[in-house]
């Protein structure tokens, strides 16, 4: 049989846009060299409590045609993200806000956190050469030593020094008790994990898995008229004009014959000492209870650890410095001219994107396709 399209890869994008191609009335086939779907978001149960195998996903926009589009295929809960950082066994509040001022600094209105910030901030003089300026024009140097040199070295394998401004353009500083990381109208976690959501989505579509595309791409592409590619664009062309590069992230999962590990989904460990970036417990994503409302005896933990990626490793995010974004836009060229493939996604489009950007992007893509 000869499809309409072949989409590679069934992540959030390739999943949002084979749903669409079917609605659309069109023959799908979805395959993915993984032996499960859902790509970066999929989700294990393990002792009743769905495990983000790759990763924290906490769904989050202010985008209402994204929001719409999802919750078709899932009941989202009322999650809200509240990181606490741990410096040293010191527990702070994120993102910062005057609950964290006040554990810093002992001040108790907004007055005194911004005077405090204000007097610290002042040491950088003129235009931030580097991270480490950036950050301590934005915030003082008080809160860059404890919650961000560390965790940010780590994250990127570089000193703060070495890095570019631009990576934190801006720091959120809120003088008020909001504990909500993301300022979004939409937030929440799929009830029943997100493996579930995608099998929605996927409903009635046919899909292959443990078929790496690249390895019989010349059989695989007979088989449809064209192809989404969600895979990595260099990986594609064979990585013909050199490697781009990503940081990929390393778990060590642990299951727990206890209620309650650390008391939240997420802590994250911000000194330098201490080899992971965050823990997750992954029950309180569910408030710790399964879809009968039952306490779960047991959690199951996940230590991160950043790494600099290399052939064979996952890519999670792609280093978007300049050096990279003129490699990727040589790809780009190539790309244009493979006429019946499509690159989408935050591997095919070399673009670090949130969940729901890249639903709006596939569904934007979807839009030019097939109307």
């Amino acid at each position: 049989m000869k499809y309409d399209y072949l989409v590679v890869g069934s992540g959030l994008y390739g999943a949002v846009f084979a749903q669409q191609a079917k609605a659309a009335g069109k023959s799908v086939l979805v395959i993915d060299k993984r032996p499960n779907i859902a790509g970066n978001v999929y989700t294990e149960r393990v002792e009743g409590i769905n495990v983000h195998k790759y990763g924290a996903h906490i769904f989050h926009t202010n985008l209402k045609e994204v929001w719409d589009y999802v919750t078709k295929f899932a009941e989202f809960n009322r999650f809200t993200n509240s990181p606490v950082a741990n410096f040293k066994g010191e527990l702070y509040s994120l993102p910062f806000n005057m609950y964290t001022f006040n554990q810093m600094w002992g001040v108790v209105t907004p007055e005194e956190a911004m005077e405090k910030i204000e007097e610290q901030r002042s040491e950088i003089k003129g235009e931030p050469k580097n991270l480490e300026e950036q950050a301590i024009s934005l915030v003082g140097r008080d809160i860059y030593e404890k919650l961000i040199k560390g965790y940010t070295e780590k994250q990127w394998g570089r000193d703060c020094s070495e890095l570019p401004s631009f990576i934190i353009k801006r720091l959120p500083v809120r003088l008020t008790f909001d504990n909500n990381y993301f300022n979004a109208l939409y937030q929440g976690i799929p009830v029943g994990g997100y493996t579930k959501m995608v099998e929605n989505m996927l409903d009635g579509i046919e899909v292959r898995l443990n078929v790496d595309y690249l390895e019989n791409k010349d059989d695989l592409d007979k088989l449809a008229d064209k192809v989404l590619f969600t895979g990595a664009i260099d990986a594609y062309f064979g990585y013909k004009l050199g490697n781009l590069e990503y940081r990929s992230v390393r778990f060590e999962n642990e299951l727990l014959d206890k209620p309650n590990f650390q008391g939240n989904a997420a802590v994250n460990y911000t000194d330098r000492e201490t080899p992971w970036t965050r823990i997750i417990e992954h029950k309180w994503f569910e408030f710790g209870k399964d879809e009968n409302g039952n306490d779960l005896p047991k959690t199951v933990i996940s230590r991160e650890y950043s790494s600099e990626w290399k052939p064979g490793d996952e890519p999670y995010y792609p280093v978007n410095d300049e050096k990279n974004g003129k490699l990727y836009e040589k790809y780009r060229e190539l790309a244009k001219n493979e006429k019946n493939v499509i690159f989408g996604g935050r591997l095919g489009e070399y673009k670090y994107y949130d969940m729901d950007a890249v639903i709006a992007s596939a569904l934007e893509m979807c839009k030019k396709e097939f109307e």
